[in-house]
């Protein structure tokens, strides 16, 4: 089984790629949609249970947010793999002012921004790719050391 996690600025297309790539066939894990942490835990608790694929679609900034999902998962046999959206802050700024529903304070980005720390494999990941923002929608590319 597969466990996706997804790390990357808000408004940095993680949900639109989410719906692109893995909709059909992936649980989507979403605090923007449960609401509340609990609901996240029975959701990843169900999918455990069932064996079910799964995608952590939210900013996961840093190594601790990511890693109670990547323990958890390795628990359960589950292969990690990873993608860090690749963007800059003024793209993902650019793209917040024009979200509806989703639109969220430019200081919420900001903050994000400031303690956003890149994954790696040490964490736990078994696969780690770039996804980047380009003009006809993304490109994902194999994960280097260099950023």
């Amino acid at each position: 089984m597969k466990a996706v996690i997804f790390t990357g600025l808000q408004a940095s297309g993680k949900t639109t790629f989410f719906k692109q790539y893995f909709e059909n066939e992936y649980v989507h894990v979403n605090l923007d949609t449960l609401k509340t942490r609990n609901k996240e835990r029975l959701l990843l608790e169900e999918c455990f249970e069932k064996n079910l694929k799964f995608v952590v679609d939210n900013t996961n900034p840093t190594r601790e947010n990511r890693q109670r999902y990547i323990s958890l998962a390795k628990e359960k046999g589950y292969k990690v793999i990873g993608y860090y959206f690749k963007s800059d802050i003024n793209g993902c700024l650019k793209r917040n002012a024009i979200r509806n529903e989703k639109n969220i304070p430019d200081k919420a980005l900001f903050a994000t921004h400031k303690k956003l720390e890149i994954p790696s494999f040490e964490e736990g990941f078994d696969e780690l790719y770039y996804v980047h923002i380009t003009d006809t929608g993304f490109k994902v590319e194999d994960w280097t050391d260099e950023v």
